[in-house]
């Protein structure tokens, strides 16, 4: 388990997600939920402030937790927040070149955790 490389991803997604807690159309605007006048309404907000803050709850996992288990745990959970972005947003956003960066970002960062899960402390993680 490569953990120097999870915690880096850990506080950087953990700084995405209060970003985006704070300020939702750092995700909206990209992935168009955005009104016609490029405004994220009320209520998709809520969603993505809710989405945002689990986000950071978990990268903080990654930065916390001890070796091991836990840190097996907390990027498990990554990962599987990360595969299941890919298969909703890349679902249901408007326009084909949306989609398929929602996936393909939602899919880089699953990668780049298992890569760092899988590596051993003398093997540079692989994606």
């Amino acid at each position: 388990m490569r953990t120097g490389g999870l915690r880096v991803q850990g506080m950087a997604t953990f700084a995405y997600g209060i970003a985006t807690a704070y300020r939702p159309a750092l995700l909206a605007r990209p992935a168009g939920l955005v009104d016609a006048y490029g405004e994220v309404t009320p209520h998709t907000a809520l969603v993505l402030r809710s989405m945002a803050w689990r986000e950071a709850a978990v990268s903080l996992a990654m930065v916390l937790a001890p070796q091991g288990p836990a840190l097996t745990a907390a990027g498990a959970v990554r990962v599987a927040s990360d595969v299941g972005d890919a298969l909703f947003f890349g679902r249901a956003l408007r326009g084909r070149l949306r989609r398929a960066g929602a996936v393909v970002s939602a899919l880089g960062w699953a990668a780049v955790t298992v890569a760092g899960l899988a590596a051993g402390p003398g093997r540079p993680a692989r994606a």
